[in-house]
């Protein structure tokens, strides 16, 4: 059984948390700092991903529009592509170590110098409170939520409050791909808002439905959902002329849709975020 996370209270307290559907995971001591979490022991529950597939679709941003995105690689639901449909999506195969994540993340494809797409070797996604929210009053994303972070058509650093690069799980956080060892990897760090509107699922790609925490959420999206956040790895390659399929290596983005399990979202959500506690998920 994989445990990732680490946490003060063990999880087990609670039947069925921050673990596989039937059980408790175990919690344990490894000072690993990708383990802790990117905020150190911060309430968190954790999945990792591998490359689902690749294409050039769109469901968030160009629904119904079979091959008129740039190319995207997707982690976690096999069947995502330029439909929309919730029902076809949820329950689907996943390519995460927790089963019950059927939900569908995607990127644009990292580029070297002469274009050749550069394979991802995985994704882990941490879901946490957002800046200054009260775990307890973190709630599930609903059924079908959609949501963007990050901006394709930026040509400047985004902040590395939505998009950094790094080496591995190490702290240090760029504007740009550093130079990683080879014992390490490329990492890109992506942050979701996570202060809902409480009506609409999706923007169609305008975002007009969510916003960033600042010291909690504001008045006009006053509902707290978990604050996902993507870091997806790659090769240490080196940065120069690096770029990626939508644009200068300044565009990263990355889309998340909401076609977990929602029994199981909820549980961990209510299990780990809202009782504070650092989780990790078992496949």
């Amino acid at each position: 059984m994989r445990v990732r996370g680490i946490g003060v209270v063990v999880c087990a307290l609670a039947i069925a948390a921050c673990g596989g559907s039937d059980t408790a995971s175990q919690a344990d001591a490894d000072p690993d700092p990708m383990r802790i979490g990117p905020q150190g022991r911060v309430a968190q529950f954790v999945v990792e991903c591998e490359v689902s597939h690749i294409g050039f679709d769109d469901p968030i941003v160009l629904p119904w529009q079979p091959g008129k995105s740039h190319q995207h690689q997707f982690f976690g639901n096999t069947v995502t592509d330029s439909e929309p449909g919730y029902e076809r999506a949820v329950g689907a195969e996943t390519s995460c170590d927790q089963r019950l994540d059927t939900a569908s993340y995607w990127s644009p494809t990292l580029l070297d110098a002469t274009g050749k797409r550069i394979e991802s070797s995985g994704l882990v996604a941490y879901y946490r409170p957002g800046n200054g929210v009260d775990p307890a009053d973190v709630v599930a994303y609903p059924p079908g939520f959609m949501v963007i972070a990050g901006s394709a058509a930026a040509d400047e650093p985004q902040g590395q409050d939505v998009i950094a690069w790094g080496c591995g799980s190490s702290a240090v956080r760029e504007d740009r791909p550093p130079v990683c060892s080879e014992e390490s990897t490329l990492r890109l760090w992506i942050t979701f808002p996570d202060c809902w509107d409480s009506s609409r699922l999706t923007a169609f790609g305008s975002g007009a439905h969510v916003r960033y925490s600042d010291d909690g959420c504001p008045e006009s999206h006053p509902v707290a959902l978990p604050q996902l956040q993507m870091a997806i790895d790659y090769p240490p390659v080196a940065p120069e002329g690096l770029s990626l399929s939508s644009g200068s290596i300044d565009s990263a983005h990355a889309d998340f849709w909401n076609t977990w399990d929602q029994e199981k979202l909820e549980r961990e959500v209510e299990l780990c975020l809202n009782r504070d506690l650092v989780c990790g998920l078992s496949g």
